[in-house]
């Protein structure tokens, strides 16, 4: 009789705990989604009331036997409707694949089509970051716009709409970069990992707390970059040329993020498993030169969610106190929907509603795998 009572007092007991973590863990969402990811949905980007104030800009492409790409990206640039003068500086880093001379058939009808060519790489440096560094060195204007040879504007209006987020004196401009929608889970997921990422990084610089961007859309200015000293705090790390760099660059400029769909650069996503784990494995390695107080902020975020989803099924499978786990539960799924499905309406993400509950999990899923995965080994391929 003991021995029943004692058992079931432990089940009490633990279940109590699981509940309280439950509750804890779903708490601590909600105040991420209510006060850095909801204000998103209302953004409304900086108004170019005068295109004649825009700045002078130089857009740079780095590109590694990128020739096919750069086929459609290139046309795609030089027909941006910008008000003021602009260049685009094509760094051919190392490639053999007739890079350079497609460049040098289009420099031929466009004076404004710069090519940098990168022989070789030092041993110590990072090769896109030391192509990066020639290109910028070699741009005439103080206004950088970045993006990748994958990449293809969503309009005639990019550089104006990204260009728009300097007005105001400011120094750095996040943009935001989805992949291409194509058929398959993997693309689903690949999304609504952007999504995820995106949400994140442009509601915390929102908030005055920016700590990453993203290459394929990305604007800094030439004082910007020489103030950080460039990227030599992480010089030798294959990743990091926009979320190290942004981090760092973050703490002592102004920022301002850049969201509407005509502002946007598209992209393909990897269409095999390995490839994007590959690409994951190469972005979470980079992360772990965050700083303290992002590591932290980003780590909460995943945890509460990583708790949610092992503990909820544990609690259901107890069959106890079903009323108050379902109201923490269904509280959360409710906010989670009245949240992402503004925010990705807003970005012009698509996020089917009936598949989130599924992305979220295969998610958190194939993040705590890949993180496994870069903990347990040290070696991080490039492409």
């Amino acid at each position: 009789m003991y021995s029943v009572s004692f058992a079931l007092d432990y089940v009490f007991l633990l279940h109590t705990l699981l509940l309280c973590l439950l509750g804890a863990s779903v708490l601590v969402q909600l105040w991420y989604m209510f006060y850095y990811f909801l204000p998103l949905a209302f953004h409304k980007d900086p108004v170019v009331e005068n295109p004649a104030g825009l700045p002078p800009l130089s857009i740079l492409v780095c590109a590694h036997n990128e020739v096919e790409n750069l086929q459609e990206l290139l046309p795609l640039l030089l027909q941006q409707e910008y008000p003021q003068p602009f260049e685009i500086i094509l760094i051919d880093d190392r490639s053999w694949d007739g890079t350079s001379v497609l460049v040098k058939e289009y420099q031929m009808e466009y004076p404004n089509l710069k090519l940098v060519q990168v022989k070789k790489t030092p041993e110590y440096m990072s090769p896109k970051k030391y192509a990066l560094f020639l290109g910028i060195k070699a741009a005439e204007n103080e206004h950088l716009l970045f993006t990748d040879a994958d990449c293809r504007p969503a309009s005639t209006a990019w550089a104006q709409g990204m260009a728009g987020g300097f007005l105001g004196n400011n120094d750095i401009v996040l943009g935001v970069s989805p992949y291409i929608q194509i058929y398959g889970f993997l693309n689903r997921l690949i999304s609504y990992e952007t999504f995820l990422t995106a949400m994140q990084y442009l509601s915390f610089a929102k908030r005055g707390q920016a700590y990453m961007g993203v290459g394929r859309n990305l604007g800094y200015t030439k004082a910007t970059f020489f103030r950080n000293k460039g990227f030599a705090s992480h010089i030798r790390s294959l990743g990091g040329d926009d979320d190290l760099f942004v981090q760092e660059a973050a703490q002592h400029s102004a920022v301002q993020i850049v969201i509407d769909q005509g502002a946007q650069t598209n992209s393909t996503p990897e269409n095999r498993w390995r490839d994007w784990w590959r690409q994951k494995r190469r972005h979470l390695a980079a992360g772990r030169q965050y700083q303290q107080k992002n590591k932290f902020r980003l780590g909460l975020f995943v945890l509460s969610n990583v708790l949610f989803y092992v503990i909820s099924p544990v609690l259901l499978s107890m069959q106890y106190q079903l009323l108050w786990v379902g109201l923490i539960i269904g509280g959360r799924y409710a906010a989670l929907y009245g949240t992402y499905l503004p925010v990705a309406r807003r970005l012009q993400i698509p996020l089917p509603w009936w598949l989130l509950p599924l992305l979220e999990l295969g998610y958190y899923l194939n993040y705590i795998g890949i993180g496994i995965s870069v903990l347990t080994t040290k070696k991080v391929r490039w492409k």
